[in-house]
C-alpha cells in the first residue's frame, strides 16, 4: 500500500537515509522527457509496488474541467521503469518547490519518498508523486477507447494532451520500456503533418 505521511503527503526519512550532498527524484511521465530542473545525473530506475498508468484526469496542464485530458500517475501494484534524477542538495528547496507547483496544482498526486532501484544496482530513496485514488480526478481502469476519446482534442496550459501521451510513449520506446496499453493508445493518436 502507498502510505501518505504528514500533512503535506511526505514520508519522513531518518538522517542516515538522506545523503548529505544529493537527493533523487523519480520521473515516469513528462518528467522523463521534460524535467524542468537542473540535475547532476540521470539514470534509468525501477520502482516496485507501483506502476505507470494513464489514471489522472488533467484539469490544468493537459485539459480543462470542461474537457479533461488524461495524464500518467503511479498507481498501486506491479513495477514502474522510469528515470531517476540526482539533484544537488543545495537545490533541494528550489527543485521541490518547482515540483510541487507542477505536480500538486489540484492535489491529485501524493508526494512521497519511496525506495527505488537505480540501473547501477544501488537502492536509494526517491521523491515521487503517486495517484491519490480517492481524488475526484482519479480515472480508474479506463478502456483504450475511453482513453483515446478523452485524450483526443483535450488541451490545457501545458499544451495538447496528444503531445503529452505521444512524447511519453516516444521516451518509453527510446528507453526500451514496453507498455502494450500505452502503445495501443499512441497508435490511435496522431500528430498533425
Amino acid at each position: 500500500m502507498i502510505e501518505r505521511g504528514g500533512e503535506s503527503g511526505q514520508t519522513s526519512m531518518t538522517q542516515d537515509q538522506v545523503p548529505a550532498d544529493h537527493f533523487w527524484v523519480f520521473g515516469y511521465g513528462s518528467l522523463m522527457w521534460k524535467p524542468g530542473f537542473d540535475y547532476l545525473e540521470r539514470q534509468r530506475a525501477t520502482m516496485h509496488g507501483v506502476h505507470r498508468s494513464p489514471c489522472i484526469f488533467s484539469w490544468v496542464h493537459r485539459g480543462t474541467v470542461a474537457s479533461p485530458g488524461i495524464v500518467m500517475g503511479l498507481d498501486e501494484g506491479g513495477f514502474c521503469e522510469g528515470v531517476a534524477f540526482k539533484v544537488n542538495m543545495n537545490q533541494q528547496r528550489e527543485v521541490v518547490d518547482y515540483l510541487r507547483a507542477r505536480e500538486l496544482v489540484t492535489n491529485v498526486y501524493i508526494e512521497v519518498t519511496r525506495e527505488g532501484h537505480l540501473d547501477n544496482g544501488e537502492t536509494v530513496p526517491m521523491l515521487c508523486y503517486v495517484a491519490d485514488t480517492t481524488h475526484q480526478q482519479y480515472a480508474d481502469n479506463l478502456s483504450i477507447d475511453a482513453l483515446v476519446a478523452q485524450i483526443s482534442g483535450a488541451e490545457g496550459q501545458s499544451g495538447k494532451n496528444e503531445d503529452y501521451i505521444l512524447d511519453t510513449v516516444e521516451k518509453m520506446r527510446e528507453m526500451e520500456i514496453h507498455d502494450e496499453r500505452m502503445e495501443a493508445v499512441a497508435a490511435r493518436l496522431s500528430r498533425p503533418g
